[in-house]
C-alpha cells in the first residue's frame, strides 16, 4: 500500500486555469485525514478511501464557487497524478510532488 501522508505541492488544470494548492494527508492507524490549502482557503477532505496506491475524497469548496470537488489520485513513491471533478464540468488534470512526509 502507498503512503500517503505529508505536504503535497499539487497544481490542478480547471476550466478556469491552474490552480496551485497544497495537500496535507495525515495517516494515523489506517485513518486518512487530509486538508487542501490554497491562498484563498483551507478545506477538510471526507469520504476518504484509500485502495492500494489509489486515494478518493471530497471537497466542500467556496472559491471561486460552492462546488463540491471529487479527487480521484494515485500515488507512485513522491509523485501524485489524478483528477478533480466538480459536478458536471469535465475532470481537471491534477499532478504534485510530495514536499514533505508528515
Amino acid at each position: 500500500m502507498a503512503t500517503f501522508a505529508g505536504a503535497w505541492d499539487v497544481s490542478i488544470d480547471t476550466p478556469i486555469g491552474t490552480i496551485k494548492a497544497v495537500l496535507d494527508i495525515t495517516e494515523n492507524d489506517g485513518a486518512i485525514q487530509g486538508v487542501g490549502r490554497t491562498d484563498k482557503e483551507s478545506v477538510d477532505f471526507y469520504d476518504v478511501v484509500a485502495d492500494g496506491n489509489r486515494l478518493t475524497w471530497l471537497q466542500n469548496v467556496t472559491t471561486p464557487m460552492k462546488l463540491t470537488l471529487k479527487f480521484d489520485v494515485t500515488v507512485d513513491g513522491d509523485s501524485m497524478t489524478g483528477t478533480s471533478k466538480a459536478g458536471i464540468l469535465p475532470a481537471s488534470k491534477l499532478q504534485g510532488t510530495r514536499a514533505s512526509a508528515s
